[in-house]
């Protein structure tokens, strides 16, 4: 990885979610702007907030998408992602920070 890139895993099953009350919504249905969940396998020198194994949130439409060893996976710049998801307590309990 070169610079400031990211590389990350999308889950599979992400597209897929269910509604509050337990319908199957298909990733197939448009819902306006939605974000998407990603675990990190590689980054560049230059990243700094974020490390391997973190779960970033970013805009699915602003990504470049490269197969490697017969696996999609997504490429982004640092400042595309959205929140990284931490185990940390120190995050006031959110779960995330930004």
């Amino acid at each position: 990885m070169l610079h400031d890139r990211v590389l990350v895993d999308v889950d599979a099953a992400a597209g897929e979610r269910r509604s509050s009350s337990g319908i199957l919504i298909p990733a197939t249905v448009q819902m306006g702007r939605r974000l998407t969940w990603a675990k990190v396998v590689a980054i560049g020198p230059s990243v700094r907030s974020v490390e391997t194994d973190d779960r970033v949130l970013f805009d699915p439409e602003e990504r470049a998408e490269v197969e490697l060893q017969a696996r999609t996976y997504v490429l982004l710049r640092e400042r595309d992602i959205h929140a990284v998801a931490s185990d940390n307590d120190a995050d006031a309990g959110t779960g995330l920070y930004l």
